[in-house]
């Protein structure tokens, strides 16, 4: 059985967690470099951008983190995981870094701040209609070749489709989060990729 690693230094840690469990998969909570090397998988939750990308470098995970992507370790990055995972933020902070691991521009709170937030939903190519909730998510304005797109979102604001679900080969972005809902076919679609 593979392990499955949430990163576990701010957001929707325990959803994922929780998530994970209903699947019946064994879960590690990451935290440190010795959970890092213990899991086949990890998940990026959402939650606040710039804290996960300080707590990383704090917690001395961010360049152990850079070397499992690089080898090809299978990561899901849900809103904030999303952004950590770019090539390109815009409209983010200064001293804001990612990992560059999937070739997309992203906007944080490109949907809108707290207020803003929504639900829709969205055709997940190879799993149906799936509940996308949206809260300060981010959005991918711009996708590479090399990007497959699995869902796309027109918000209804004249700025038309958006990719809101994307995969480059062992990493996979998302502008939602599916672990708010009782839906556990996002997660099953990363499992079996495993």
């Amino acid at each position: 059985m593979k392990r499955i690693g949430v990163l576990s230094l701010q957001g929707d840690v325990s959803e994922h967690v929780a998530m994970l469990n209903t699947l019946g998969c064994e879960v590690v909570k990451v935290r440190t470099l010795e959970q890092l090397d213990s899991v086949d998988a990890l998940i990026l939750p959402g939650g606040e951008s710039t804290t996960i990308a300080h707590l990383l470098v704090t917690s001395g995970l961010s360049d152990a983190l850079a070397v499992k992507l690089k080898e090809e370790m299978p990561v899901l990055g849900t809103c904030a995981g999303l952004i950590l995972l770019s090539s390109e933020i815009l409209d983010g902070r200064s001293d804001q870094w990612s990992y560059g691991a999937l070739s997309v521009s992203v906007r944080r709170n490109g949907y809108g701040r707290q207020i803003a937030s929504f639900e829709s939903e969205l055709d997940v190519q190879g799993v149906g209609r799936v509940p996308g909730i949206f809260i300060r998510a981010p959005r991918i304005e711009r996708v590479s070749e090399e990007v497959e797109v699995l869902a796309t979102l027109d918000h209804g604001d004249g700025a038309g489709e958006h990719p809101v679900f994307v995969r480059q080969g062992h990493v996979w972005g998302l502008s939602f989060h599916p672990e708010l809902s009782s839906d556990t076919r996002v997660h099953e679609l990363f499992l079996n990729s495993l």
